[in-house]
């Protein structure tokens, strides 16, 4: 056997294209696992970023008129609160006049 020369190897289409396919198909599950995991993670931001908008606009309710908002509607109305309400549900409750409300923002998805 002489070593400088090379031996031809088999190799066959079939072992080729399944090989492709087999890399095509892991390349698109790692594609479609990594586009749900940045859902979920857009809509956890989305839910927290919607909750401190809630709080701040509260917050300068309390700062400009002496007391903290008795309603949501009142954030609505006054401070141009707004949110998808198929998306999130919002939790608002009024511990008291000088006390700051309990917000809870609850993503549906």
């Amino acid at each position: 056997m002489n070593r400088f020369v090379k031996e031809k190897k088999s190799h066959s289409l079939l072992r080729q294209i399944l090989s492709a396919a087999a890399v095509f198909v892991c390349a698109a599950f790692l594609l479609i696992y990594g586009a749900g995991e940045l859902s979920q993670t857009a809509s956890a931001e989305q839910a927290k970023s919607l909750q401190t908008a809630i709080t701040r606009s509260a917050v300068q309710c309390y700062a400009t008129e002496g007391t903290y908002p008795e309603s949501l509607d009142y954030l609505c109305q006054h401070y141009g609160i707004s949110w998808d309400s198929d998306k999130y549900v919002v939790d608002y409750e009024i511990l008291g006049a000088n006390l700051m409300p309990s917000v809870t923002v609850i993503p549906l998805t």
